[in-house]
């Protein structure tokens, strides 16, 4: 079972309760060695710090994880940084270095689990197998996260989050008709592989612990199958129908009136109403109550062969009013609608206000920095940011002082580049 009393050299830095509340995070107790770097791998181990875990990030001497250098930058230091390393302890240690090697194996004793994402067979050459970190610790989960996974003839691929949102299929229906395939403005393939790889990880602890095997395993987790995974009905229409979806700009095929509509104050709104009874709804909204009865728009599939004219019609009504009045006449209709937000409508929304979608935590550089709060919520383990991410090797003493390193030996690793 998981150690929640924290002994042995992994003795939190801080207190893992939530500030003020005296509750611990839901995942406190649990170790994870944050070995990745970038964004997969790491923003996995983010996550499970969030929600309380013991994480160790380590870094390469020297250089760093390469989101150090990655935009926003201010005053020469990446603001992203700050996000994707909170809650996480930080060392320096070259794990292609046998000294390297062998101070990372006295950290996976302990660990419960270890997150990478380099080429695969990356670790294997370093001599951190599998097999090799399960000599010391056989309870230990290992969490690969790559373009392709750790199999198949594409393995030994580079593998990029741009180029695993193409090999999903994604792009080839994201956009408009007369435009080009769409990728994500976001590292969206990286985050939602890495929210894949925690609930991997999760899921082999419970087996570990709960279902009671009692020994760890290998969690494979590649850039572009979770993208592949979350369209769901691609796959079995194609098989069954021979559907290949296509481009359709704000429009599905599964669902009309569905659009982003231009407003008479330059802002979009958001609707989505494909149920007969909100399309009751909004009919009523837009005073043309007459369109529920007609047959062409008299249920979703009829409104769908005639998304086009539906469109025009919605739209039209959108262009002669401001945003705020729509807003409002759409609210008193009980429409599905929504303004289109920027980062500056995020800030200033109470929505997001009350549930403290936006936490402020103390930076030593910036003083207090703001940055997305913790999801999803637990009622009585919450998650946390509770410092953000600083220094390379800020917690190099501590953390190697722990595994029995003075400071004469933790200097001379440090002029042999080791840490």
């Amino acid at each position: 079972m998981i150690d929640r009393n924290g002994t042995g050299p992994w003795i939190p830095r801080l207190v893992e309760a939530d500030e003020g509340s005296g509750k611990a995070g839901v995942l406190a107790g649990l170790r994870i060695l944050d070995a990745g770097t970038m964004l997969a791998g790491p923003f996995a181990a983010t996550l499970a710090a969030d929600y309380g875990a013991d994480v160790v990030k380590v870094e390469k001497p020297g250089s760093g994880d390469a989101i150090r250098e990655w935009s926003p930058i201010k005053d020469g230091r990446s603001l992203w940084w700050k996000v994707t390393a909170r809650n996480k302890r930080l060392i320096t240690l070259d794990l292609g270095k046998p000294k390297g090697r062998e101070l990372f194996l006295e950290l996976v004793r302990e660990a419960d689990a270890v997150v990478e994402n380099f080429r695969p067979g990356t670790f294997a050459r370093w001599g951190l197998s599998y097999e090799e970190l399960t000599e010391v610790n056989p309870r230990v989960v290992l969490v690969h996260v790559s373009g392709y996974g750790q199999s198949g003839p594409y393995a030994r691929r580079p593998g990029y989050g741009t180029v695993a949102e193409g090999m999903s299929g994604i792009p080839s229906f994201t956009g408009f008709p007369d435009g080009p395939p769409t990728l994500s403005a976001f590292p969206l393939a990286d985050c939602l592989a890495a929210t894949f790889a925690l609930v991997g990880l999760l899921s082999a602890v419970y087996e570990r612990d709960i279902a009671g095997s009692g020994r760890g395993q290998e969690v494979d987790v590649s850039l572009y199958e979770p993208l592949f995974r979350v369209a769901e009905s691609q796959v079995i229409g194609y098989d069954q129908l021979g559907i290949v979806k296509k481009r359709r700009g704000n429009r599905i095929e599964e669902d009309s009136p569905r659009n982003a509509y231009a407003t008479n104050d330059g802002r979009w709104v958001a609707i989505s109403a494909s149920s007969d009874r909100t399309f009751a709804r909004l009919a009523k909204a837009i005073g043309r109550t007459d369109l529920v009865a007609d047959p062409r728009f008299s249920d979703n599939p009829a409104r769908i062969r005639n998304d086009a004219v539906l469109d025009e019609i919605v739209a039209a009504w959108m262009s002669e009013r401001s945003s705020a009045e729509i807003i409002d006449v759409l609210e008193r209709f009980d429409v599905v609608a929504g303004l289109i937000y920027d980062v500056a409508d995020v800030f200033e929304d109470p929505q997001y206000r009350a549930r403290e979608n936006i936490v402020g935590v103390l930076d030593p550089d910036f003083g207090q920095v703001k940055m997305p709060g913790v999801v999803p919520r637990f009622s009585r383990t919450p998650g946390s940011v509770r410092f953000s991410g600083g220094a390379l090797g800020r917690d190099n003493e501590q953390i190697f002082a722990a595994l029995g390193l003075g400071l004469e030996k933790l200097e001379r690793l440090r002029t042999e580049q080791v840490v």
